[in-house]
C-alpha cells in the first residue's frame, strides 16, 4: 500500500542544518564507517499493549483525514481511503493489529494439496447495509465488478493469479472463470499458479463483497459515493468532497461483537496533520497525527496524561530507484548512493529520535523473515561511498533527479539527503515537489531517472507483501516504453528473485517460504540495491484517553474503530 504520510515539515532548515553540519564533520574527518558524531538511532520505545475492554454503546468518535482517492472497495488505495473502506466493509478473512488473521465472513478456509484452489466456507445469515444477504455471489460480484477493464482499477492487480484476471483485464471476458460462487455458503478460488498463502490477499478490501445494487464504478456513482457494505459501520450520507465523512454503527452486524461507537465522525482537513494536531489541541478531534517538528513537543504534553502512542508498524520508508536509466543503472551507483545517506544524522536531527534506521527491506515486525543488516550499503560509508561512485563513473557535478511529494512532511529530510549527496559525492541534485497523484504518474512514465521519495506499508501480514508487488517482473505490468501498471515502479528484473518468490508461495512449508523469502531479498536489496531503505516504519499518535477505552492502532496505523468505546 503506497501511503500518505500526512506530516507537514515547518518552514526553516534548522533540523536540514544540523544534518549538514554533521556530515561536514565527518567529510573533514575522513571518517567512512558507523555513523561519526551522530549516535546509532534507537527509536522511541513503543508504547505498552492496550488491554481490550468489552465496551458500551454511545458516543461519536471524531478525528481528520485529508481527501481520499477512493472509497468505495474497487479503488481504495491509500491509507485514507482504505481506513473508511477497511470499516464499512469486512471480507473473507481480518487482522489484528498484529497481524493474526481472524474470521471475516469465511468461518474455515483451505487449499488443495498443490496450493492452486482456495476454499472458503462463509458464514450463512450476514447482511449488508440494505438488508441483502452475503453470499459467495457477492464476492464474486465484487471481484469481477473490479477486475472488469472498464473499472480502470488501480488496486486491481491484487486479483492477478485467479484463473479469467487477465482476459477481464484485457477487455476479452466479463466473468472471472476461476471463481466460483454456485454454493452461496462456499466460495471456491482457482488460481493460475500454485500459492500458499493466497488467502491472505483477501485481507484487502479490494476483494470485499459488493450487493447486487452496486453496478459498474462508471454507470453508478451514487454507490461510489456512499458505498453500500457489510461491515461494522454504515455511511451516514454520502461522502462531502474536501468536508468529511460521517459513518455509523450498522446495527445488524453479525460478525463478532457489533461496533460500540453510534457515530464516527472524519473531517477533511486542507492541512493534514497540522490541522489534525491542532483540533486534537483544542479540542475537536480525539486522535491525532502530528507534523514532525512537534513531536517531542506533543510527547512531553501528552505522554503524562497516558494520551500519546507509539507504535512500530508493518511498513518501510525507502527511495525508489529508476534501475534502468542512467546515472543510477549501475548497482556500484545505486550502492554509492545509499552509502552517502547519513540515516542517523538524518534521523537524530530531523525527526528527533524518532525512527530508526533501515537495514533491510523486509521490516523488523515480521520477525521470522527479518534480516537485520542485508542491506550491507545501508551503513553509511563515505569512503566505500566515494570508491564505488568513482568506478560507476559517478562523477563530480553528475546530476540526479530526486522528487518528493508536497504537503506531507517531506520536505526537511529530502533537503537533508539532497545535502548529503552533493556534500559528500558532489553531485548536482535536481530536488523537486509535486502533488502526490503527480508523484505517482511521473514514476510511471518510462524513460523516469534517479530517486523518488517512496513509503510502504503492508496490504496483507506477510513478507512477500513486500518483494513481489514492488520487486518482481511481473509487477512492471509494462513493456519497456510504456508506463508501468504495477508497483515495481522502478523497472527492476531478475530471473533468480523472480523464481525464488515463485518456490516460495508455492511451498506449503512455511519456514521454507521465509528462508526463501530471506533469498530473494538479499539478491535484491542486498546484491542489486533495487531500492535504498531509509529507516523503519514508527508511527505515533495522540488518542482522547479522557473520554474512550480501547484506544490502539489498527493493522494499518489506523484508529481501531470496531474497538473503540466511550468510558
Amino acid at each position: 500500500m503506497r501511503n500518505h504520510t500526512w506530516l507537514r515539515a515547518a518552514a526553516g532548515l534548522t533540523a536540514a542544518a544540523l544534518v549538514l553540519t554533521a556530515c561536514s564533520q565527518k567529510e573533514n574527518e575522513g571518517s567512512g564507517d558507523t555513523g561519526g558524531d551522530a549516535a546509532p538511532s534507537a527509536g522511541w520505545p513503543e508504547t505498552p499493549d492496550v488491554e481490550i475492554q468489552e465496551g458500551k454503546p454511545g458516543g461519536t468518535f471524531r478525528f481528520g483525514i485529508t481527501e481520499p482517492t477512493a472509497i468505495d472497495p474497487y479503488n481504495a488505495q491509500e491509507s485514507e481511503g482504505l481506513l473508511v473502506t477497511k470499516y464499512i466493509f469486512t471480507g473473507l478473512i481480518q487482522a489484528d493489529p498484529d497481524g493474526e488473521i481472524l474470521p471475516g465472513v469465511a468461518d474455515k478456509w483451505e487449499s488443495n494439496d498443490d496450493c492452486s484452489e482456495w476454499t472458503f466456507d462463509l458464514k450463512t445469515g450476514t447482511k449488508f447495509h440494505n438488508g441483502e444477504e452475503v453470499t459467495s455471489e457477492s464476492f464474486k460480484r465484487g471481484w469481477e465488478r473490479v477486475s472488469a477493464k472498464t473499472s480502470a482499477s488501480e488496486v486491481a492487480y491484487h486479483l492477478t493469479g485467479i484463473e479469467g484476471f487477465d482476459e477481464m483485464q484485457a477487455g476479452t471476458a466479463n466473468a472471472l472463470s476461476g471463481v466460483d460462487a454456485s454454493d452461496p455458503a462456499k466460495l471456491v478460488v482457482t488460481l493460475t499458479d500454485p500459492n500458499c498463502e493466497w488467502y491472505l490477499r483477501t485481507f484487502h478490501p479490494v476483494f470485499s463483497p459488493v450487493p447486487s445494487t452496486a453496478g459498474a464504478p462508471s454507470t453508478n456513482t451514487a454507490y461510489v459515493e456512499a458505498p453500500i457494505g457489510n461491515g461494522p459501520f454504515m455511511m451516514d450520507g454520502a461522502w462531502q468532497h474536501d468536508v468529511g465523512i460521517k459513518l455509523k454503527r450498522f446495527e445488524d452486524y453479525s460478525i463478532g461483537h457489533k461496533a460500540y461507537l453510534d457515530n464516527v465522525e472524519i473531517t477533511i482537513t486542507a492541512n493534514g496533520s497540522q490541522d489534525e494536531y491542532a483540533g486534537y489541541q483544542n479540542g475537536t478531534f480525539d486522535w491525532a497525527r502530528m507534523p514532525t517538528p512537534v513531536l517531542e513537543q506533543a510527547r512531553a504534553t501528552y505522554e503524562s496524561k497516558d494520551q500519546w502512542i507509539t507504535r512500530e508498524t508493518n511498513g518501510m520508508n525507502y527511495l525508489l530507484v529508476m534501475v534502468t536509466e542512467a546515472p543510477l543503472d549501475d548497482v556500484k551507483a545505486r550502492k554509492a548512493i545509499s552509502m552517502a545517506i547519513d540515516r542517523d544524522a538524518i534521523i537524530n536531527g530531523v525527526f528527533k529520535g524518532s525512527q530508526t534506521p533501515a537495514s533491510s527491506f523486509v521490516p523488523p515486525v515480521f520477525e521470522d523473515a527479518f534480516q537485520e543488516g542485508v542491506c550491507e550499503a545501508c551503513t553509511f560509508n563515505l569512503d566505500e561511498a566515494k570508491k564505488l561512485a568513482e568506478e560507476a563513473g559517478l562523477t563530480k557535478g553528475t546530476e540526479l533527479n530526486f522528487q518528493f511529494n508536497v504537503d506531507a512532511g517531506h520536505e526537511e529530510w529530502t533537503a537533508a539527503v539532497k545535502d548529503q549527496l552533493e556534500t559528500n559525492l558532489g553531485l548536482k541534485v535536481n530536488l523537486s515537489g509535486v502533488q502526490f497523484p503527480d508523484l505517482l504518474n511521473n514514476e510511471q512514465q518510462p524513460g523516469a531517472s534517479g530517486i523518488y521519495r517512496a513509503a510502504w506499508g503492508a496490504d496483507y501480514p506477510t513478507p512477500s507483501n513486500f518483494l513481489q508487488p514492488l520487486l518482481s517482473t511481473e509487477a512492471i505490468g509494462a513493456p519497456a516504453g510504456e508506463p508501468t501498471t504495477g508497483d515495481n515502479r522502478g523497472r527492476y528484473s531478475n530471473e533468480k528473485f523472480d523464481t525464488l518468490l515463485k518456490e516460495a508461495l508455492a511451498s506449503q512449508d512455511e519456514a521454507e517460504r521465509t528462508k526463501k523469502f530471506q533469498e530473494a531479498e538479499k539478491i535484491a536489496i542486498g546484491d542489486d540495491q533495487a531500492l535504498i531503505p531509509l529507516w523503519n516504519r514508527t508511527q505515533h499518535r495522540l488518542a482522547n484517553t479522557e473520554k474512550f477505552i480501547n484506544l490502539r492502532m489498527d493493522f494499518s496505523e489506523n484508529p481501531d474503530l470496531y474497538e473503540i468505546s466511550i468510558k
